[in-house]
């Protein structure tokens, strides 16, 4: 089994997680990932908007798969301005107001940066009391503290502040010697920082593949937008990486890679499934099989978007999802591991190189023998 550059993969991960790049605020962190995968000398496009199409060549190009990543995060976006010099804020994507109370943040207007704070509307104990014990949760409960003179919504105007800035939330990224890392965005940046080990694994150890896979980096995912502008005809199966939730009544874990077998949007593709499975069995990867009742990807939009493909989604398990997260150094190495042996095996199906056909080929899914009824 190839050896994973372990420090590469880290090092990456604290990288992509100093890049502030909520949905919609996405080109920095574009513009450093092209910068990698010219690193690794691998060919890439992008899209007007800044999505991402790398391709590894392999020995057939009529037949290819992907592995897809999002880049984008969760973050918040001015709203409205207070009476009392502070920003009213709205959230970009699906997290919960408890989590961003405390923050750290940072608020771009059009020509500067402003650092600031989250807080709830009753932030001192020593002027409310018990009061900041018992207000409700909720985006209308919050506002930001700006670091800049703001006593009224004419110093917020004058220092260039406008409804529509974006707003970043400060990682705060650790990693212990036991493997622990605890960080905001490791979905997906944890996901990326995977994707870019495994380039990188690939072009090192100069590996043949067998077929075109193209690494698909995505920018809306956290809106659901996911991997619609990237996706041609040309691709057959798709990948995704991303989190997965480990939790009560959850089968993931912090430490093993996950078989998503369905979400929100319906069961992923039994086949590519059936496939990672096998590969994990084979390698001794250790993994889980999971379903998540309130979770899509990027694979969702590709699908609901008439996309003709297999896909599947392997997840690196997270404790605490769309919150202060923690996942093992081990999740994300198992993760890496299965996609390696997935971009150097063979098609799951050579039949699905064609748009349409016959039935001959198409696969079978176990089922009972039928049963006979007299009439």
């Amino acid at each position: 089994m190839i050896k994973i550059d372990e420090r590469y993969l880290q090092n990456q991960l604290i990288s992509l997680l100093q890049i502030p790049s909520p949905s919609g605020y996405t080109d920095q962190i574009v513009h450093y990932v092209c910068t990698e995968l010219e690193t690794l000398n691998i060919p890439y496009n992008v899209t007007r908007r800044g999505a991402i199409r790398a391709t590894l060549a392999g020995e057939i190009d009529t037949l290819d798969r992907a592995v897809c990543v999002h880049l984008d995060t969760l973050g918040a976006m001015v709203n409205r301005f207070k009476t009392n010099g502070r920003l009213s804020i709205r959230p970009i994507g699906t997290w919960s107001s408890r989590f961003a109370e405390g923050t750290r943040v940072t608020v771009f207007t059009e020509n500067e940066k402003y650092r600031g704070t989250i807080l709830p509307l009753k932030a001192s104990g020593h002027v409310f009391g018990e009061k900041i014990d018992t207000q409700k949760v909720g985006w209308d409960n919050i506002e930001v503290r700006v670091d800049a003179k703001c006593h009224n919504k004419s110093d917020l105007v004058t220092c260039g502040f406008a409804p529509g800035n974006f707003i970043a939330i400060d990682p705060c990224p650790e990693i212990d010697d036991n493997g622990y890392i605890n960080s905001k965005y490791l979905d997906n940046k944890a996901g990326t920082a995977i994707l870019l080990s495994v380039a990188k694994t690939i072009q090192d150890n100069k590996i043949k593949l067998p077929m075109d896979c193209h690494l698909l980096f995505t920018i809306n995912e956290e809106i659901g937008i996911g991997a619609t502008e990237v996706l041609y005809n040309d691709i057959t199966e798709m990948v995704v990486i991303d989190s997965a939730m480990a939790a009560p009544r959850q089968n993931t874990n912090e430490y093993s890679t996950t078989l998503v077998m369905m979400d929100q949007s319906g069961p992923f593709d039994y086949h590519l499934n059936k496939k990672l499975a096998k590969l994990c069995i084979t390698e001794k990867i250790p993994f889980q099989r999971d379903l998540f009742e309130f979770y899509r990807s990027d694979s969702a939009s590709a699908i609901e978007a008439g996309s003709d493909i297999r896909t599947a989604l392997i997840g690196f398990g997270v404790d605490g999802s769309h919150g202060y997260e923690r996942t093992h150094m081990s999740s994300l190495k198992h993760t890496e591991t299965l996609l390696l042996s997935y971009i150097q095996s063979n098609p799951t199906f050579k039949r699905d190189e064609n748009e349409m056909g016959s039935i001959n080929g198409f696969p079978h899914q176990p089922t009972r023998d039928p049963i006979n009824i007299e009439t």
